[in-house]
This record gives C-alpha cells, structure tokens and sequence, in this order.
C-alpha cells in the first residue's frame, strides 16, 4: 500500500510531535537529575564542615558520601560517642533524608 502526500504530512507532524515530546522529557530528567547531583554534593560538603568543626571528632577518619538525599558515613572513630555525634550531625543538615553509619570504632 502506497501512502499519498495527504498521508504523509499529517503522519510527519504526529511523529514531530511525538519527538518533541519525547526530548523534552528527557531534557527534565536530565535537569533534574544534575540539580539532584548538585545538592548532594552541596549537602556532602556541609557534612563535612560539620564534622571537622566538631572538636571531640578532630582524631576521627570519616568518610562522606551522599547520593540522593541519602548521607553514607565510612571510616574510623575512637569511641561509640563519637560514633553518635558524627551520626547526628550528618543527620541534622538541610537535605539529608536518611544516614547510613558504616563507621566503625577501633
């Protein structure tokens, strides 16, 4: 079956149509998905500062990592009250939706 020109033009403005649709949604989730990078990095970055201006942690080797929302705290702490303090703080920053405590004490 041969499609005349009456068919073609209406069938390239759907598929127009679809395409733009389409991309644009893409170009969202593209935008979306760089803003959610930026507020972890923002929010690891905040972690951070809190932990290293907290004094009882200054011997502590703590790790940050944020994917998210979600604050993944690794490494090294002399005691489990250090442990809690390193934990509380991640978990009291703007943003922060859960902290997972890998940190072991040693």
């Amino acid at each position: 079956m041969k499609f005349t020109t009456a068919y073609k033009r209406p069938a390239a403005f759907v598929l127009a149509i679809v395409l733009a649709s389409i991309l644009g949604c893409a170009s969202t989730a593209a935008k979306n998905g760089s803003k959610e990078a930026s507020d972890d990095a923002a929010i690891t970055s905040k972690v951070i500062k809190a932990i290293n201006g907290e004094p009882t942690l200054k011997s502590a080797q703590i790790g940050v990592e944020t994917s998210k929302g979600v604050v993944l705290l690794t490494g090294f702490v002399s005691s489990p009250a250090a442990e809690n303090t390193a934990t509380e703080l991640a978990r009291y920053i703007k943003g922060v939706k859960l902290v997972r405590d890998a940190i072991r004490v040693r």
